[in-house]
């Protein structure tokens, strides 16, 4: 089955309205998925975005906790508290809703991009900060592995 793969940027019509990337739709059709679910993202001003087997895969998270723990708690408060449902139109776009907004900081444009069996939504300028700090962090993680693997061949 198909991934959301690449990232594209949209901009915001008059009534607040976005297209879904073409390439996202498809994937959205293919998959049968009725409606979107949402997430604020925990760790970044992003929205997670995916369908129901994305909420199937957090409930079945939170089954794996014991009930009596608060970590149990807390993913169901934030699994089904920060999380919302979203219809694409017959023109395949999403509202940006208050909801979607105030935890991005989207305001004229929208960045889509894919994360393998869900995407994010993400004010383009952050995603662009984010996408550098974690090529960042690639380059660095990879230069300590070469460098441990040179010292290792030379022992």
């Amino acid at each position: 089955m198909g991934r959301f793969l690449s990232s594209a940027t949209n901009r915001i019509d008059a009534k607040g309205r976005v297209s879904v990337p073409a390439a996202f739709r498809s994937i959205i059709q293919a998959r049968g998925y009725g409606e979107l679910y949402l997430l604020r993202s925990l760790d970044t001003p992003s929205m997670d975005v995916g369908g129901p087997d994305l909420l199937d895969a957090f409930e079945r998270r939170i089954a794996e906790e014991d009930p009596f723990l608060q970590t149990a708690d807390d993913m169901s408060f934030l699994y089904y508290g920060d999380g919302a449902f979203l219809k694409l139109d017959q023109d395949g776009r999403i509202t940006l809703t208050d909801f979607i907004r105030e935890h991005t900081g989207i305001s004229g444009e929208v960045a889509f991009v894919g994360r393998g069996h869900y995407f994010q939504i993400w004010e383009p300028k952050q995603l662009a900060d984010y996408a550098a700090q974690a090529r960042e962090r690639l380059r660095q993680l990879k230069r300590r592995q070469s460098g441990s693997i040179q010292a290792g061949d030379t022992e």
